[in-house]
């Protein structure tokens, strides 16, 4: 099997892979053809039956393990498969392991890390609440854990919210070593906690698609409100600090056109903004390097960013 991660523009593919989702479309010529997500355990690529009435192409569905037959092309400096032909396969031809895709990173290793950042913080309400969640409630450290940070866009892997989050935690840490008058109980908080509503948004694998509530509340909200559940447990539980750490969730997206309820009014929710923006980024580029597996040149235009993309030749 040639796992996604291992594709490049030119290459002919013929293996199975998991049928994420499936879109029927219409071209601007009013031609219908069909857009699909393609997973294995390396990732997910980008696919289109430019002719979903071709006989070769089989009645398959999202979550159908499929046989795909075509080609690797780029577009707009990301890969994508124009399918030939699709076949729809039966359980013992595949086994399910091969298409969740997985953090690089260990697991355990990542999540002890976590829970040492959770006991540095030294105020004892903002420590019960992360122990709450992250210590005592298994169901939800389980949920954690094996959840993923996004569909398709960066870390949609197992394993993936928890290191977005860690990496977040980690740059809020720093950031609060270069700029002294952040608040660091407050923040590194806030970034612990600032996708723990994801758990909830994004449905397990195979599925990871969004749930009812992720599609009607989303994640921002609904983190915002788990908080609130934990901290009305504490006794005590400050009503300003809480409502502090509630604007740091609502407020980590920056701005109302990136889906941010608010605006950041707190420095610390600033903060937590940037470090959010910059992990996410930085892991959508290198997952873009991962799937071209180009050494160098150009990659083309790609929209995230609005820029022609390019592979640093430079050494180290």
């Amino acid at each position: 099997m040639k796992y996604i991660r291992d594709l490049k523009e030119g290459d002919k593919i013929f293996d199975i892979y998991l049928c994420k989702h499936k879109q029927a479309a219409v071209t601007k010529n009013g031609k219908p053809y069909e857009s699909v997500i393609l997973q294995d355990r390396t990732g997910t690529i980008d696919a289109k039956v430019w002719d979903p009435n071709n006989p070769g192409i089989d009645d398959y569905d999202s979550l159908d393990y499929i046989e795909v037959h075509g080609d690797v092309n780029n577009f707009q400096g990301a890969l994508q498969v124009n399918v030939k032909r699709i076949r729809v396969c039966r359980e013992e031809e595949y086994d399910p392991a091969n298409f969740q895709p997985m953090s690089s990173k260990n697991i355990d290793t990542m999540y002890q890390e976590l829970l040492e950042l959770v006991q540095s913080v030294q105020n004892e309400y903002l420590r019960q609440l992360l122990e709450a969640f992250f210590v005592k409630d298994e169901d939800f450290a389980r949920a954690f854990r094996n959840s993923s940070a996004a569909k398709t866009v960066h870390h949609g892997f197992i394993g993936g919210l928890l290191e977005h989050t860690l990496g977040v935690a980690k740059l809020c840490d720093y950031y609060c070593t270069a700029y002294p008058v952040l608040k660091r109980n407050l923040l590194l908080t806030a970034a612990m906690c600032h996708d723990i509503g994801k758990t909830r948004e994004i449905s397990p694998f195979p599925e990871n698609d969004y749930t009812d509530d992720g599609q009607l509340l989303g994640h921002i909200v609904m983190g915002a409100q788990m908080v609130a559940e934990r901290a009305a447990l504490i006794p005590g539980f400050p009503h300003e600090m809480l409502a502090q750490l509630q604007h740091c969730i609502l407020a980590h997206h920056g701005k109302y056109e990136f889906g941010s309820p608010k605006t950041p009014a707190l420095i610390e929710a600033l903060a937590l903004y940037y470090a959010d923006d910059t992990d996410a980024k930085l892991e959508t580029f290198k997952e873009i390097l991962e799937n071209n597996n180009e050494k160098t040149g150009w990659l083309g235009y790609n929209r995230r960013f609005d820029s022609n993309l390019r592979v640093t030749r430079l050494d180290g």
